[in-house]
């Protein structure tokens, strides 16, 4: 039985996207996936920041574009 304490995930909720960006280090030539989605700009922009400070874009999926 699933716990009902959680709410139920709708992948459709998460509008920003996370990407690490190796290819600014010359890390890879290949297209570089999201490695997060997150509801809120805010958030998304904190999680790329601690991670790859110098190299991570955050791109909202609704629109396509860089935040």
């Amino acid at each position: 039985m699933a716990d009902s304490r959680l709410v139920p995930t709708n992948p459709a909720e998460y509008r920003f996207a996370v990407h690490c960006c190796g290819y600014k280090l010359d890390l890879t030539d290949k297209p570089d996936r999201a490695v997060g989605l997150f509801e809120h700009r805010a958030v998304a922009y904190q999680f790329g920041r601690l991670l790859w400070p110098d190299t991570f874009e955050v791109i909202d999926i609704a629109t396509g574009e860089k935040v």
